[in-house]
């Protein structure tokens, strides 16, 4: 495939690298000692300890509903069949009462491609479902909030003040293709989905699409959702669909998946945060999920798609300042934690953990990406631009083709001798 990419100018690059920082999660050590379970040079307070798991049970109480039923993965998670008025984003007081909205209107040019099956999850293997007129919801687990490096923050990303901006420390590092400068009303890609290995619990390798608008400052928008691997927030290593969005940079508003008021899920098959099933392999068999994220029309939400045509739900537009009018930026790409084990660059890897120019069957791809303009039409990108934090531990190739329409290869092992 002949490869072409844009070239970055600085003042994008700038704005990039910035928000790059922004949507990072917190470092791996909480600054609130008063919630962080990992301290090792603290000695055991049972007061303390004893507080913390009344904190988390009623945590849990908050965001686990009533079940109308249960369904046990055979991988470990638990699926609680939720009545939909009763799922967590019906806890927000501008939506107490009211029922989710029906189907919207579908972009113009929406071919759906990519996963044409609905079982492409590994708790849809027991051959149990839930009923209709219900949401699958992951069960949290008290142990899922004691992993947590803070519980007080359990589901978010770290507030934007929060993090380190020293360049050589952030923490996080990317991989990214990205457009900018126009109004965008929705974006679509079809994403390659593998198992990177991630080197220990505090770190963690995603691959997602992020619609983003704001100034970058703390009033940033974004709606996120992909796939990540997360021993942290999952206590394992599958590769898990997820979603996140935020209104403030982080800061105190939006949470993965379902575990804060927000997101309204109205599909009945589709766990958000449960393992994703099969994967890609190295020389082998390759899989990708298509995702579309696009503005309704008429009631101005955003929904989400999955697959051919699986509508999973949506967030409302009221969620939102900058984003209740139109996205300013999509991005597309790979993020990993580096904590620096050791002292040296962490092995988390990338997408398949093998650089870009390896190509198919090899490294990790984004693939058909497509954005929504204003008349509710799915188009090609015209200007993709692409980039690496640290290209000589994860790298990032665009290119344009007919089969594929714009895409790019990314990823990388971490690390390496010329990534020490």
């Amino acid at each position: 495939m002949a490869s072409s990419w844009c070239k970055v100018s600085p003042i994008i690059h700038f704005f990039v690298l910035y928000l790059l920082v922004a949507s990072s999660i917190r470092p791996v050590h909480s600054l609130d000692t008063g919630t962080n379970l990992h301290a090792t040079n603290q000695s055991f307070r049972p007061e303390e300890e004893l507080k913390k798991l009344v904190m988390i049970r009623a945590h849990l109480k908050n965001i686990n509903k009533p079940a109308m039923k249960t369904i046990q993965s055979p991988y470990g998670d638990i699926i609680d069949c939720v009545l939909l008025h009763q799922q967590p984003a019906f806890d927000h007081p501008q939506l107490k009462g009211q029922k989710p909205l029906d189907t919207p209107e579908r972009p113009e040019g929406h071919n759906p491609t990519g996963l044409v099956i609905e079982d492409f999850q590994l708790w849809s293997l027991s051959g149990e479902s839930c009923p209709e007129g219900t949401v699958p919801i992951r069960r949290t687990t008290e142990q899922d909030m004691l992993r947590a490096s803070n519980i007080r923050r359990f589901g978010r990303k770290g507030a934007r003040s929060r993090v380190r901006r020293d360049s050589s420390s952030n923490g996080h590092e990317h991989a990214v293709g990205y457009v900018s400068g126009e109004q965008y009303y929705g974006a679509k890609a079809s994403i390659n989905v593998w198992a990177p290995r991630v080197a220990n619990q505090y770190e963690f390798s995603l691959s997602q699409m992020w619609v983003i608008s704001g100034s970058f400052g703390d009033d940033l928008n974004t709606i996120e959702a992909g796939w990540q691997v997360s021993p942290e927030l999952y206590g394992d290593n599958y590769p898990r669909f997820f979603t996140y969005w935020t209104t403030d940079a982080y800061q105190a508003t939006g949470c993965y998946n379902l575990l804060c008021s927000g997101f309204v899920q109205t599909n009945n098959k589709i766990a958000i945060g449960a393992a994703i099933s099969p994967t890609s392999s190295y020389n082998g068999g390759q899989f990708d999920i298509s995702i579309l994220v696009w503005k309704d029309p008429k009631h101005g939400n955003w929904w989400l798609e999955f697959g051919s045509g699986i509508l999973v739900g949506y967030w409302p537009s009221f969620l939102f300042t900058h984003l209740r009018d139109h996205a300013s930026m999509v991005q597309y790409g790979g993020e990993v934690v580096d904590s620096r084990p050791s002292g040296f660059h962490t092995s988390t890897q990338m997408g398949s953990g093998h650089f870009s120019g390896e190509g198919f069957g090899k490294a990790s791809y984004f693939r058909n990406l497509q954005v929504v303009d204003w008349d509710n039409n799915l188009i090609p990108l015209s200007n993709l631009r692409v980039l690496a934090d640290h290209p000589n531990c994860y790298d990032i190739q665009g290119g344009i083709n007919r089969v594929w329409g714009s895409y790019f290869y990314y990823g990388g092992p971490g690390r390496n001798v010329r990534c020490p």
